[in-house]
């Protein structure tokens, strides 16, 4: 289960989760309740607020229903519903444990699924009362559903759960010696992201003898190099704003790099893109890991590739396999499809390769810089990939050993892919342009908010309106932003008199920042570092900074974005709909129980649906619109922020099986309604809302199939909830 050196579970992406220890050295059999502290983020506002997480309904501790959306945003229920996984983990456990007098210890229990798997190997041995089964899971609210998962299967017994971290765990304390068989599932997209590395090393040292059994037994990460424009736009900023030819330079000449993707491996689904990729070399081996040796914490391979086409290398896609027993026979594999179903040499086979799409594990990108590396058909390249304890990169060699990949200065700014590619896109620039022009014409000097963390939004205004005075609040950037503007100012002819950077949240700006004067606009995109993976509506930040600056604006004050329309469309998504639905037998262990908490889709009480989650729709494998764009509610920026309502009514124009909704806001930027910009599924730089329904419906234009949709926006929290009926 997802975890690291605790089996901490993966964070939802609107949180960011801080454990403290309430009771240490707790298992979770004792009387005396265990407490957990998690820090909630508010998305609305930007402000955090501690959470008490309690094992037994103490006073003061957060709401069932609270504590059950925490988990509802991991990735659980997807890795639970991987038929493939399970099956893989089961057998390599079978033949794992075969001696009665077994220690076994499972690493990130998760809901207790490996370590049930591990105590019926034990039975079937005749191990039950000689051998013994030991389990940790640090996150609290998870540890609540494992004890209930092990009651369901009467294994409360044959499973001892400790609520703490793997390296809290010591022998001749909660062990009574070391194990000798470990079991554990703390890998990520990339593989080490979880921790794998100092997990193992830790258990190595105190808590497995020396040459243990272990499933999985060894991990191969493999990877491939590509040439894709969509990848490419996804990092080389420059170029791609070159081509826009606008005026407006994020990263001007000499500043090649200064706003750049990180430097390391992005998780993406790649299937989707196979049609827009072209191989540029066969899969190559990168490094092994062998669980049953104490890992390195770092090392290096040089790798030759000999290059099957000619073309331009924009990333390298990587993926690992799992031998998960010694003999090598069962095999679970991340590669994208083409690799599946190809039949390339050195590739390990999975038995069984009728492995469903997931969300759990996705593939991994890693982008070279610039414009690319140009190759020629059977050119041979040298790629260096090193590993520390946490993460692979690449660097790419050209025939002299001189790294293609560009060095980073200490003060750049580090954004994701996708907003690399909108800030490139020329559309998306055109349309702010525009707005900006429009909105400054025929005004007099004015007092600017750019009231979150647009670099775009800061840098346009400064340099189209000399005279205004331009106040950039990037609560987010905060001093790396200023950083920024202060390096770019001169290529954007602005001075960085005539801009400010508060590095603030919106409740913080003061009349004192304006020099008592009054906002005349007030501009975001709406875009908040960090908040990339929340779902569309928590960018309505923006509103709530519009109304906490309600005294400061201006009587004739122009706001940008105007307003937010709420937009949905009817989706089919069978295969996010199999990864999200509700579990009863797993492997010959009841899950019934976990239904609710982990938010299952399907078999709940009454109409009852899971929450409505941020993905982006494009690789949510196959998915098929059912229906026309429909307006649900607006949002009207003019006024304060208010709880809203909305309703419609869907009329089906496409046959299928209805799975749910696809939510997004489009954004308005001006009053006349001429210019907008949408974050809906046509468009793959945003994630939008998913609210899957609690039963697929089958729906038929011929039959004048229709739903009606409502929808309820709550200022105080930020949530937007929705129900829906069909006729």
């Amino acid at each position: 289960m997802p975890g690291c050196l605790a089996g901490l579970a993966t964070p939802p992406p609107a949180a960011l989760l801080l454990l403290l220890r309430g009771r240490s050295r707790m298992a979770f059999s004792a009387a005396a309740p265990s407490r957990a502290f998690q820090l909630r983020l508010n998305p609305l506002t930007g402000d955090s607020e501690w959470l008490v997480v309690d094992e037994e309904g103490e006073e003061g501790a957060a709401p069932p229903q609270t504590q059950r959306q925490l988990l509802a945003a991991t990735s659980y229920l997807d890795m639970l519903n991987d038929a493939a996984r399970n099956r893989a983990y089961r057998r390599a456990i079978d033949a794992a444990v075969s001696d009665p007098s077994a220690r076994v210890l499972d690493i990130g229990a998760g809901t207790g699924l490996l370590s049930m798997m591990s105590a019926r190997a034990l039975g079937a041995v005749g191990g039950e009362g000689r051998g013994s089964v030991s389990a940790c899971e640090s996150y609290l609210p998870m540890g609540k559903l494992t004890r209930k998962v092990l009651r369901a299967n009467g294994m409360e017994n044959k499973v001892k759960l400790f609520h703490k971290r793997s390296d809290e765990l010591e022998v001749g304390v909660e062990l009574d010696s070391r194990a000798d068989v470990l079991v554990s599932e703390i890998l990520d997209s990339e593989l080490l992201g979880e921790g794998l590395i100092p997990t193992l090393q830790q258990a190595h040292d105190s808590l497995l003898v020396k040459n243990p059994k272990t499933v999985p037994y060894r991990a191969t990460t493999y990877g491939q190099l590509v040439e894709s424009p969509f990848l490419w736009k996804m990092h080389d900023l420059h170029s791609n704003e070159a081509n826009a030819a606008d005026g407006v330079w994020l990263t001007p000449d000499g500043m090649e790099n200064i706003v750049s993707v990180k430097l390391q491996q992005h998780a993406m689904q790649c299937d989707p893109l196979e049609d827009e990729i072209r191989l540029l070399s066969e899969p190559f081996k990168v490094f092994e890991f062998d669980f049953s040796e104490r890992p390195e914490s770092q090392r290096e391979n040089k790798i030759t590739i000999k290059t099957t086409g000619d073309g331009c290398v924009h990333a390298i896609i990587s993926w690992w396999v799992l031998q998960l027993d010694s003999a090598g026979s069962i095999f679970y594999s991340t590669a994208p499809k083409w690799v599946r179903q190809s039949s390339i040499k050195d590739l390990p086979q999975c038995a069984d390769d009728t492995k469903d799409w997931c969300d759990h594990w996705k593939h991994c990108v890693w982008f070279t810089q610039g414009r690319g590396a140009p190759v020629m058909k059977d050119q041979t390249l040298s790629l260096r990939a090193s590993h520390n304890l946490t993460s692979i990169s690449y660097q790419l060699l050209n025939p002299n050993d001189e790294t293609c990949n560009g060095n980073l200065k200490a003060d750049h700014l580090t954004l994701l892919p996708e907003r690399i590619a909108l800030y490139g896109d020329i559309y998306w620039r055109s349309a702010l342009i525009t707005a900006i022009k429009n909105a400054l014409s025929d005004r007099s000097p004015q007092t600017c908010i750019v009231a979150d963390d647009s670099i775009f939004l800061a840098l346009l205004v400064s340099s189209l309106s000399p005279s205004s005075k331009v106040i950039a609040m990037f609560p987010g950037l905060r001093d790396t932003g200023a950083t920024y503007l202060q390096a770019v100012a001169k290529a954007n002819n602005f001075s960085m008199d005539q801009i400010k950077v508060i590095g603030k949240r919106a409740a913080s700006l003061s009349a004192d920042d304006l020099e008592h004067k009054k906002i005349n606009l007030l501009v975001g995109e709406p875009f908040y570092c960090g908040s990339e993976g929340m779902l569309p509506w928590q960018n309505l930040r923006f509103w709530n900074a519009r109304t906490l600056f309600d005294s400061m604006l201006s009587e004739d004050a122009l706001i940008m974005p105007c307003k937010g329309v709420l937009k949905l469309c009817a989706m089919s998504l069978p295969d996010l709909w199999k990864s999200r639905r509700s579990l009863k037998d797993v492997e010959g262990f009841d899950h019934l129980v976990v239904n609710e908490t982990l938010g299952a889709c399907g078999d709940l009480p009454g109409e009852q649906q899971g929450p409505c989650l941020p993905y982006y729709v494009w690789q949510c494998g196959y998915t098929k619109k059912l229906s026309k764009v429909y307006s649900v509610m607006d949002f009207n920026f003019s006024e304060p922020i208010h709880s809203c309502f909305g309703k419609t009514k869907i009329e089906f124009s496409d046959a299928g099986t209805c799975h749910g909704f696809a939510v997004w806001i489009d954004w308005v930027l001006d009053e006349k309604n001429s210019i907008v910009i949408s974050t809906g599924p046509d468009t793959r730089y945003w994630k939008q809302g998913v609210q899957l329904l609690s039963k697929p419906v089958e729906v038929n234009p011929a039959d004048d199939s229709a739903a009606l949709v409502e929808a309820s926006f709550d200022p105080a929290s930020g949530d937007i909830t929705f129900s829906s009926s069909f006729s």
